[in-house]
């Protein structure tokens, strides 16, 4: 697979708009009123700070600082992009604390420290650390970050992890917990290579020490080849402790024989004679980056037999720090730990590596768009799987616990767990999921406004982020030109630019068309300027012969005049079977609003007709459908004729016997609110609803609108379902990623 083409342009953009930066503070308490003030600062918080002063540890019961974690750099050591300073590091920086938000819900501060010497930096952080529940340091140069590590660890009381060793160590050691299992092979029988004494390399020696591998069995190389007992050229302690009695002298050397290669080294520094003359089913983790030692097309071309694992995304096994650091935290936060030891990593990788064993979630699967199922060339768990977040942190407050340094032991772990799955994200998962089987549909899509530069973008982003071809409908000047001023002029020719008035097309399509609407008032003339002037007319005859897998439109028009013209060549309007879907993502939920679309006022038959187009396209974005069919009026009262229709669409389902949990009338805070629907005993759904049937478009727009403007809610829509071809309609004013979002829907077919 290829590498997704991202722009210099495109990632200045992505971190610039609409506002610089990639996160916000969020205040969590009401701050509304004087007395809300009042009790947030002077006087009412006095009494926690009186509390905290007399007992510490209450600190976590009435600050954040129990779910709080610093992410500390000096920018000396910044990806693989070297010492640029404490300022360059600071998007590298908010860019870790989002990963702890999105993937295990811990709150995260980035802070960058301009100093690069190391007595310096520990006081900083020191002096630092009654405000935090744990460290994490990030981007520090070798040997640097051996010593500020080693130093915190023993004058601080919370967890202090540098993840740049150890989240690689640890994903590493699950994924070679699996090699070895598959194989056959005990670790302590193992002889293992490691290429690369740095930070990563020296965390993964010392972890697969401590998970039994012998030190005799374990050889460690640098760029002046073995370190062997008695060298003596650019050592330190940190290699010196892995100094091995051996005769071999090269990297090529020590691989004769090898069991397991760790390379967190560079390019190219594994050649295919050196995989050759490894051990019989060879375990090999090439985690250099962004290229890695050996390719697995290389590896597998010498030695079929070899697991090849990565640190590539594009790769089979790819060995990714997000599977381990965020839970890591998640379970010392959640026990108060005094710090992450050996234990807790181990039990890490346990948890990981058995997770990796189980039967795979149809969900992740359709996210990756191929069936995974643990075997060689999937032995790791992929970051998006839901059940790291309950799965990894309870193993990792269990050792927490059992070595001793929880200050508070989780008594209920099962309580816990479900306290996990409460904030798993799933908003996330879902967009992961229609951008990976975008990414295996490869469709042609069809951009109807070339004219406009959001579309354009979006029409580029498509491409470049592999999704398939971008056909672009405009003339060719004016594409040029508004690429150029949006500073993507290469892109011109990876485009295929579609000019409707020179289509070789033309007349097949005025000809079907006229067909359609020659005794609807049209003739002969009017078809032909219709097809040959009207983007959004020629885009969808694109689509109707077959010249495009989906299409995407709406942004410069308002979506009334879209349907109007759509209509002329599919079925779009009310009196079809076709309904607007929009998804709202808002704090961990998604809610799916119906019709926004197309049905201006329908009657209890349309609203069966609306549920179950709702629910068919829940089920394309992985959720399991519970519909309530919302008004002002909940199960009877207040009585009211506009309710009654929402009362009847239920009987309506209960006659055309759907496979799928509905129920209603009620109101939304009934439907969405799990103690709010515990008043109606008998209310049929399970759980709260995550499809709200509306009276009308009218309301179903309000909603959607007030929610995006008020709460921020992202809002993804909307879909248009029940055409029987892949037509999205976007808002006007849409950004490119709105834009983008709709033509992954249109390729994955959702609706």
């Amino acid at each position: 697979m290829a590498k997704n083409k991202i722009t210099a342009d495109e990632a200045l953009h992505y971190h610039q708009d609409p506002q610089p930066g990639k996160f916000e503070v969020v205040a969590t308490k009401p701050m509304t009123t004087q007395r809300d003030l009042s009790l947030a600062y002077s006087p009412g918080v006095a009494v926690p700070v009186e509390a905290i002063a007399e007992r510490p540890e209450a600190a976590y019961d009435f600050t954040t600082k129990g779910n709080t974690v610093a992410v500390i750099s000096n920018g000396s050591a910044i990806l693989g992009l070297g010492n640029l300073g404490a300022l360059a590091a600071k998007p590298v920086m908010e860019g870790k604390a989002v990963l702890f938000k999105r993937f295990a819900d811990v709150n995260s501060i980035d802070i960058e420290l301009d100093t690069e010497d190391p007595d310096e930096f520990i006081n900083a952080v020191r002096l630092m650390g009654p405000a935090f529940g744990g460290i994490n340091l990030e981007d520090i140069k070798a040997p640097e970050c051996f010593i500020i590590e080693q130093r915190l660890k023993e004058i601080m009381d919370i967890p202090v992890f540098h993840d740049d060793q150890h989240g690689t160590a640890v994903i590493c050691a699950a994924g070679l917990i699996n090699a070895l299992h598959l194989t056959g092979k005990k670790i302590e029988d193992c002889k293992i290579v490691l290429n690369g004494a740095g930070a990563a390399g020296i965390a993964c020696i010392e972890l697969v020490k401590a998970m039994g591998a012998k030190h005799d069995n374990c050889i460690v190389c640098d760029t002046k080849g073995v370190i062997y007992d008695g060298r003596t050229e650019r050592m330190n302690q940190w290699k010196s402790a892995h100094a091995a009695k051996t005769e071999d002298r090269t990297l090529e050397d020590a691989m004769r024989g090898a069991d397991v290669f760790l390379g967190v080294s560079a390019k190219g520094a594994v050649t295919s004679e050196m995989v050759a003359s490894m051990a019989d089913n060879p375990v090999i983790f090439a985690m250099a980056n962004p290229d890695p030692e050996i390719t697995p097309e290389e590896a597998h071309e010498v030695r079929r037999d070899a697991i090849v694992a990565t640190g590539r995304s594009d790769y089979p096994n790819q060995v990714n720090n997000v599977l381990g650091f965020p839970y890591l935290f998640r379970g010392a936060l959640d026990i108060q730990a005094k710090a992450i030891n050996d234990e807790m990593k181990i039990a890490c990788a346990d948890a990981l590596a058995k997770l990796a064993r189980e039967d795979v979630p149809d969900e992740v699967a359709m996210a990756y768009g191929r069936k995974l199922a643990f075997g060689r060339d999937y032995i790791i768990p992929t970051p998006f799987d839901p059940r790291l977040i309950h799965t990894i942190p309870p193993a990792v407050a269990r050792a927490g616990i059992e070595t001793g340094v929880a200050r508070r032991p989780i008594v209920d772990m099962d309580a816990y767990e479900q306290r996990l799955l409460e904030r798993l994200d799933p908003t996330a998962s879902i967009l992961s999921s229609i951008s990976a089987r975008a990414k295996a549909a490869q469709a042609r899509m069809i951009f109807a406004e070339g004219d406009d530069p959001s579309v354009l973008r979006a029409a580029v982003a498509y491409q470049r982020q592999g999704f398939g071809k971008a056909l672009v409908v405009g003339r060719e000047p004016d594409v040029k030109e508004k690429l150029e001023a949006a500073g993507l002029g290469d892109a011109y020719r990876e485009l295929t630019v579609v000019n409707a008035a020179n289509s070789r097309h033309l007349e097949t399509y005025t000809a079907y068309l006229y067909e359609k609407l020659q005794r609807k008032g049209f003739d002969r003339s009017d078809i032909f300027r219709m097809a040959a002037r009207d983007r959004h007319v020629f885009s969808a005859l694109m689509l109707a012969h077959g010249h495009g897998d989906g299409l995407v439109t709406g942004v410069t028009r308002k979506a009334a005049h879209v349907l109007h013209q759509m209509n002329r060549v599919f079925p779009v309007s009310a009196e079809d079977e076709a309904v607007g879907v929009t998804a709202l993502l808002y704090k961990g939920r998604v809610v799916l609003i119906s019709d926004t679309l197309v049905h201006e006022w329908p009657d209890e038959e349309d609203l069966a007709d609306i549920a179950i187009a709702a629910a068919r396209v829940a089920r394309s974005l992985g959720l399991e459908p519970r519909v309530a069919f919302a008004s002002f009026s909940t199960f009877g009262y207040p009585v009211s004729e506009r309710a009654t229709k929402m009362h009847r669409a239920s009987s309506v389902l209960d006659a055309r016997g759907v496979d799928f949990e509905y129920d209603g009338e009620m109101t939304v805070d009934v439907a969405l609110n799990r103690e709010q629907m515990k008043a109606y005993p008998f209310c049929r759904l399970s759980g709260p609803a995550n499809i709200l049937v509306v009276p009308a478009r009218h309301s179903a727009s309000i909603s959607v609108k007030l929610l995006q403007e008020m709460a921020g809610a992202t809002v993804i829509g909307p879909i248009l379902a029940g055409v029987g071809a892949q037509i999205q309609i976007c808002h006007t004013g849409a950004t490119v990623n709105d834009i983008l979002h709709m033509a992954a829907i249109a390729a994955c077919k959702i609706g």
